[in-house]
């Protein structure tokens, strides 16, 4: 019994001077507090960081007379071919 007894005297020496050291750390990096245990899921206020800082509107493009122009050609075009392959199909 008494190795046991020599053991669990030297794990509760160990142990204070652990907590000794956990004292010492603890005014160096400036917490007093234990740490909180974490939580599962998205940290606390993440979302209202996001939402603070939105992000710069981007310029809209504008279409010019002729680029308009092009594109309703290209449409009237498309439909038209469209149109005559539903004809040709239809007989």
């Amino acid at each position: 019994m008494k190795d046991v007894d020599n053991i669990i005297a030297d794990l509760e020496q160990q142990r204070t001077a652990i907590e000794k050291a956990i004292a010492a750390l603890r005014e160096i990096g400036g917490s007093a507090a234990a740490p909180q245990p974490r939580r599962p899921g998205r940290p606390v206020g993440s979302g209202k960081k996001a939402a603070a800082a939105p992000a710069p509107a981007k310029k809209s493009r504008r279409l010019s007379p002729e680029g308009r122009r092009r594109i309703i050609e290209a449409l009237k075009k498309r439909w038209a071919e469209k149109k005559a392959a539903g004809k040709k199909a239809a007989k």
